[in-house]
């Protein structure tokens, strides 16, 4: 058997649509503002999670999150701000519960969209479908990211909900509203 042979063409497909995910929620991450009352800086890459669950599904959308990690903890600069290392996965930064949780949330919001491991056009499902599945993400990536915030910077759950939840829903539900509005635009369904 010849080693072109060895990965069938939709296997092929989906590893290059999960890499195209995982370079999406890395230029995602270069887009970071600080935000006054927390030390955890204002992203986008929770929307590059929404579309890799709701694109991909739970399988591949996982898999683009969990390629995501590998590449920042083996130096690619795809974490905030284009930092990388494995350092940062391991505590050292703030930010490092929203990390680990990404790949869960993608799994999670791509289950919850189709209902299976089976993808479908998300032109058929509801908006609230989408919706509901987004904020059940969020609450993935926000529990793991308050936890971490917890432990690097050694405050009570309170303190974590106060600053590394909080002054980020406004953040969060406009990424859901372009996430809802990239998925059900026309481009996506052309041809």
């Amino acid at each position: 058997m010849s080693p072109s042979h060895l990965v069938d063409d939709e296997t092929t497909v989906n590893v290059a649509r999960a890499a195209l995910f995982a370079a999406l929620t890395g230029a995602f991450a270069l887009v970071s503002v600080t935000v006054p009352v927390t030390s955890i800086p204002f992203t986008l890459q929770v929307l590059g999670v929404f579309l890799a669950g709701i694109l991909l599904g739970p399988v591949w959308g996982g898999a683009a999150m969990v390629l995501y990690l590998a590449a920042g903890a083996v130096g690619a600069p795809v974490f905030q701000g284009g930092s990388a290392g494995i350092g940062i996965l391991l505590g050292g930064a703030p930010s490092f519960g929203y990390l680990w949780s990404f790949p869960l949330a993608a799994v999670v919001i791509g289950y919850l969209v189709h209902g299976s491991t089976e993808v479908r056009r998300p032109s058929s499902v509801s908006p609230a479908r989408l919706v509901v599945a987004m904020v059940v993400g969020t609450i993935v990536i926000y529990a793991f990211g308050a936890l971490g915030f917890m432990y690097v910077q050694d405050v009570g759950p309170e303190a974590a909900v106060l600053a590394g939840v909080v002054p980020f829903v406004p953040a969060e539900i406009l990424k859901l509203l372009a996430a809802l509005g990239i998925v059900r635009s026309d481009v996506l369904h052309a041809g």
